[in-house]
C-alpha cells in the first residue's frame, strides 16, 4: 500500500526475515527502509527522499501510526515491525531462522553505541561512527548486511548513493535510533506502552527535545492522512453519471 505517496509493504516479522535471507543469497544488492509517520511526513517535502523510499526492495512498517492509518484507509497491515526488533533478530544467532549466516556491520550512532552492540551480538563483525572512513572500514570487514543509524533522511540517502561502493553488502537498512536502544544508551519503553501505541510518549519523557519530531508523527501525520482520505472520498462522490 501507499501512505501519502510512500510505499509500505504488508509484511510481518517472519516474512521480513525470509525476504532478507533470500536477498543475502541471491547475489544482488538490496536496501530496506523502515518508514514511520515521521519519515513519511519528511518525504512530503523532499521528492528525492520519497523516490529513494519507494525504490527500496523492502519497506517495513515501523510505527504504530502506520498500523492505525492502514486500518483507517481499509488496507490493514499485518504487523508493526520496528527497526530495533528487526536488527536484534538479525544480529542474534538463531538456528530456527534463516539469519544465522549474518555478518553485520554497524555504521553511525554516537558515543560508542556501535561498539557496545558489536560486543553484545555474535553476528556483528565491525562498526564505525566515522562517515568519512565508512566505505574503507566496511570493505575491510566484508559484511553481508549493513545497519545504518544516521537518522532520517541522511541514512537512506547514504545507503542509496554508496551501496555500490561496498560490494560485499547484500542488504543495507536504515535503523534510526536502534543503536541507542540495543546498546542500552536509552531505555526502551515497557512492552505494554508499545502495545497500546504510546512509545512516543515514553520517548518524549526521556528526550523532550524531540518535540518537533513527535509533533510530526502524532499530530501532522494523522492530519495529512485524514485530509487525503477526505479529498479522495469527495473526488469519488463527484463522479459524473451517464
Amino acid at each position: 500500500m501507499y501512505l501519502l505517496g510512500v510505499k509500505v509493504d504488508n509484511v510481518d516479522m517472519n516474512g521480513a526475515l525470509e525476504k532478507i535471507g533470500d536477498f543475502i543469497c541471491d547475489g544482488r544488492q538490496h536496501y530496506i527502509v523502515t518508514p514511520n509517520p515521521e519519515i513519511i511526513v519528511l518525504a512530503q517535502k523532499d521528492k528525492e527522499y520519497k523516490k529513494i523510499l519507494n525504490e527500496a526492495d523492502l519497506s517495513i512498517p515501523d510505527g504504530v501510526g502506520i498500523k492505525i492509518a492502514s486500518r483507517f484507509l481499509g488496507e490493514p497491515i499485518r504487523e508493526r515491525i520496528t527497526g530495533t526488533d528487526l536488527m536484534e533478530k538479525l544480529l542474534t544467532n538463531n538456528k530456527q531462522q534463516t539469519t544465522n549466516n549474518i555478518k553485520g556491520f554497524l555504521l553511525g550512532g554516537k558515543r560508542g553505541a556501535g561498539e557496545k552492540i558489536a560486543k553484545k551480538f555474535p553476528n556483528a563483525v565491525g562498526f564505525t561512527e566515522n562517515i568519512e572512513e565508512a566505505i574503507n572500514s566496511i570493505n575491510k570487514c566484508q559484511p553481508n548486511i549493513l545497519f545504518v543509524a544516521l537518522g532520517a533522511p541522511k541514512q537512506e540517502k547514504w545507503i542509496y548513493y554508496n551501496i555500490a561502493k561496498i560490494p560485499s553488502v547484500k542488504v543495507a537498512v536504515g535503523v534510526g535510533g536502534a543503536f541507542d536502544f540495543l546498546s542500552g544508551k536509552i531505555l526502551r519503553a515497557p512492552k505494554f506502552l508499545r502495545k497500546i501505541g504510546l512509545e512516543w510518549l515514553w520517548r518524549f519523557m526521556l528526550q523532550p527535545w524531540r518535540i518537533k519530531r513527535i509533533y510530526n508523527a502524532v499530530i501532522k501525520f494523522p492530519y495529512l492522512v485524514i485530509k487525503e482520505k477526505l479529498l479522495a472520498d469527495n473526488a469519488d462522490r463527484s463522479g459524473c453519471r451517464g
